[in-house]
């Protein structure tokens, strides 16, 4: 072969292998030569005008924002993608990238964080939200060492929603209530008969009469239009519990995000948790005012009837501790830093 014919063939070969490194760079570009974003399915059991699903819309299109439109996450509301107690193993398993549902909805599954959702008296959305989040970032608990944790978030303080009046611990007895999770030992430490059912089956159950009350945040009363098969609502936000939700990522996905992507998911989710602790407290206001506008009767518990419920729900409280420390979980001191951060947030509160 001539030292001509050499040249050309070596260019030959590397106009080749120049096209290949091309081709294989261009594989994950759209028009323009811009990359593909990275796309996610986010799987919400919250019905799409529901504020949380609106506010978790709005996490989503900020995290698009701040990563130039690199990730683009597509929420599907109201279990469509995978029901609300299915949501966590579709993370997992990796039918969602990401998932927001209630721990409780898998009762048994987390025993350190089922602490979150004892009655405690929670005050509002923002204190529990925060307690939930920072407890369980502090604690990384095993239960959730099968996903990537972005934040959890909890509602306000649970009321009771009736079709009778409930004034004291004696119109309880008996009382089918809808309940969820460990609200439904709080039920049958009233002395009420819990009917455990998710959210979206309350109305019709409370219509059919299924059910006689629910105890939900009061929000749910306008969220879920429940407001409009009830006629009660006692306050008793004295032994106020919440329910803990996550919002977690599947691990897989979480890995590969690259570190700057990775820093946008972790910034802005420290800043939704007080936004959506504060969309509950505006959704607990909106709640309230509807069902004031409906004209049903608030009852407020006389400070008698507020202590007596406070010692009828204790053992559950002693009961988590015991469980938690036979499987040598830290529930005592779990429970400790919950009870410490409930009242240094009752005690900066204006008066």
């Amino acid at each position: 072969m001539s030292r001509t014919m050499k040249v050309v063939s070596l260019i030959a070969i590397a106009v080749s292998v120049l096209g290949i490194v091309l081709v294989a760079g261009c594989k994950d570009r759209g028009a323009g030569g811009k990359a593909k974003p990275i796309e996610m399915n986010y799987s919400i059991f919250f019905p799409d005008v529901h504020i949380v699903c609106q506010t978790a819309k709005a996490w989503a299109e900020e995290i698009e924002k701040r990563t130039d439109g690199r990730v683009k996450i597509k929420i599907h509301p109201g279990g469509t993608l995978t029901a609300a107690d299915k949501c966590y193993d579709g993370v997992v398993n990796g039918i969602s990238d990401i998932g927001m549902s209630c721990f409780a909805y898998t009762r048994g599954r987390f025993k350190l964080l089922e602490g979150l959702d004892l009655p405690l008296g929670y005050p509002n959305g923002v204190t529990a939200t925060r307690i939930a989040t920072e407890l369980t970032m502090k604690y990384e608990p095993a239960e959730l060492s099968d996903v990537h944790v972005l934040y959890v978030h909890a509602h306000g303080p649970g009321i009771l929603a009736s079709k009778k009046a409930v004034r004291t611990l004696e119109d309880m007895k008996g009382l089918k209530v809808r309940a969820t999770g460990l609200s439904t030992k709080i039920v049958e430490a009233l002395g009420g008969v819990p009917v455990a059912m998710q959210q979206g089956d309350t109305y019709e159950a409370l219509q059919k009469g299924v059910v006689e009350a629910t105890f939900c945040p009061i929000e749910t009363l306008k969220g879920w239009k429940q407001g409009e098969a009830i006629n009660f609502v006692t306050d008793t936000s004295c032994i106020g519990y919440t329910t803990a939700m996550f919002v977690v990522m599947n691990k897989k996905t979480w890995d590969n995000l690259a570190e700057d992507i990775q820093k946008v998911f972790t910034e802005t989710s420290r800043e939704w948790v007080f936004k959506q602790g504060a969309a509950w407290d505006q959704a607990d206001q909106e709640g309230l005012a509807f069902v004031k506008g409906l004209g049903r009767e608030i009852i407020t518990l006389s400070p008698e009837q507020q202590e007596r419920w406070k010692e009828r729900v204790q053992p559950i409280i002693d009961e988590y501790v015991a469980a938690a420390e036979a499987k040598s979980l830290p529930g005592a001191a779990f429970l400790k830093d919950i009870q410490m951060m409930i009242a240094q947030s009752a005690a900066s509160k204006p008066e």
